[in-house]
């Protein structure tokens, strides 16, 4: 272990600039932006740390990147890790609350700033600047190594399931180490062996051609008023979701998935406070553990509303037309196009058939045996190179599209990654911090070492 983190110290300098250098590319995917060149990028850097590339763009969508590493010499070549990745980052806006460019990276009080440092291209390379350590330090790896780098997990992986239906046998693995991962408020390494799904509506309602003048809601109806009380019927005040079939097919966790989440930390007045919350947890309403509701409850939450004016000052306007954004976070076993039908029907029902609901993003839930060897490892080797508690929850609160990895290549899957509890992933000021950065990289080696011992 001492050598490993011998070599990082002494290469920690060019996986910096490495890393800089990929988070000056501008790969918004919701904006088609820099895809090309990123691609571009992305293969160099695989082809610089010794690895072939193929990049898969035959089946739509933004390229598929296919990177191989062999088992070295004394490597076990019958022992295949793969690593997902996604080259794509979220746009910056807004631009002004931003200390620094977001595609100019500044380091700042030991932490990097950029947009995607930490969702997800700081993982990524130090990733590979792991394989070019246990290169350096043993002549060849301990194991197999592949990655699957894609460009539109920000947009929701629509193109995705093709490529890996495609191309099963090229992604071939034993196990899959996921994109994401960071340390808690208290320096707790935090990963996951799962993902939530989503079904990601969109819902519109229009009443007239015009926007009109608001004396004439003494007699016309309003498009926002419809649509604010058809989103009300679907959600309780004290936040039971009404939809009739929305919890259809729920699988019951199993005792080792409850028991894992009872032991998971949660510090209601840490989290109050990392938020600015102002209102009581949902779960003291419900009376719910939250730990358990993150894990294993579904959820409903308007993203957005749009109608009508809403800049500076007044205008007394009807608004013509009304559109909200609702995501539904999903668990195990849930279906999308159910949750779809089911909110459809909702509206029927309650006599909101002017309501128009589409699906934007449609993912399944997904979560790994947790009496399989290798998430044992997982948490095992960060324990051993970390020297602090690690924290593995059943799944993540958010969304992946890890369910297709489950069920096309039957691998296990945990996450984790470089980020701390203030990365700001998908916010203005993302960062890492270097120092989590340098140990990423030794335990992504260390991890290596061990799984290329396993039987």
């Amino acid at each position: 272990m001492q050598a490993l983190r011998n070599q990082v110290s002494e290469n920690l300098f060019s996986f910096i600039e490495e890393l800089k250098s990929y988070v000056s590319l501008p790969s918004v995917s919701a904006q088609n932006r820099a895809i090309p060149e990123t691609v571009r990028h992305v293969a160099q850097m695989i082809k610089g740390a010794g690895g072939t590339v193929h990049v898969l763009d035959d089946l739509g969508g933004n390229p598929v990147i296919y990177g191989f590493f062999p088992a070295g010499e004394k490597g076990n070549r019958d022992k295949t890790l793969l690593y997902y990745n996604h080259y794509d980052v979220q746009p910056p806006e807004p631009y002004d609350e931003w200390e620094s460019d977001p595609f100019e990276p500044a380091i700042r009080d030991g932490k990097l700033y950029a947009r995607g440092v930490s969702d997800n291209k700081g993982d990524l390379v130090a990733r590979l600047s792991a394989i070019k350590v246990l290169q350096e330090l043993d002549g060849g790896l301990p194991c197999n190594v592949k990655f699957m780098i894609e460009g539109e997990e920000e947009i929701g992986s629509p193109n995705l399931a093709p490529y890996l239906t495609n191309y099963k046998e090229l992604f071939r693995a034993d196990a899959c180490i996921w994109e994401f991962g960071h340390k808690d408020e208290k320096e707790r390494v935090s990963m996951v062996a799962g993902v939530k799904g989503m079904a990601y509506l969109q819902f519109t309602c229009v009443g007239a051609d015009v926007d009109m003048h608001s004396s004439v809601g003494a007699y016309v109806d309003n498009a926002a008023w419809r649509l604010v009380q058809a989103l009300a019927s679907m959600r309780s005040v004290d936040h039971k979701i009404l939809v009739e079939g929305f919890y259809d097919g729920i699988l019951p966790p199993t005792e080792a998935e409850m028991r894992a989440v009872k032991s998971l930390p949660f510090d209601q007045e840490s989290v109050k406070s990392l938020y600015g919350l102002k209102r009581p947890l949902i779960t003291e309403d419900k009376g719910q553990d939250p730990r358990a509701a993150m894990v294993f409850e579904p959820t409903m939450t308007i993203c957005g509303i749009e109608s009508g004016y809403y800049g500076k000052g007044s205008k007394t306007v009807l608004p013509k037309r009304t559109q909200a954004k609702i995501d539904c976070r999903l668990v195990p076993n849930q279906d999308p196009e159910h949750i779809l039908h089911c909110v459809r029907t909702h509206l029927e029902k309650h006599g909101f058939m002017d309501v128009r609901v589409e699906m934007i993003n449609g993912q399944r839930a997904y979560r790994s045996n947790y009496a399989d060897p290798f998430v044992s490892l997982v948490v095992k080797t960060a324990q051993e190179a970390y020297g602090s508690e690690v924290v593995l929850a059943p799944n993540a609160a958010g969304t992946g599209p890890m369910y297709e990895f489950g069920h096309q290549l039957q691998l296990p899957v945990v996450s984790t990654g470089v980020g701390w509890v203030n990365s700001r992933a998908h916010a203005p000021n993302e960062s890492i911090r270097l120092y989590d950065f340098e140990q990423g990289i030794v335990y992504m080696a260390f991890l290596l070492e061990e799984f290329g011992k396993m039987a």
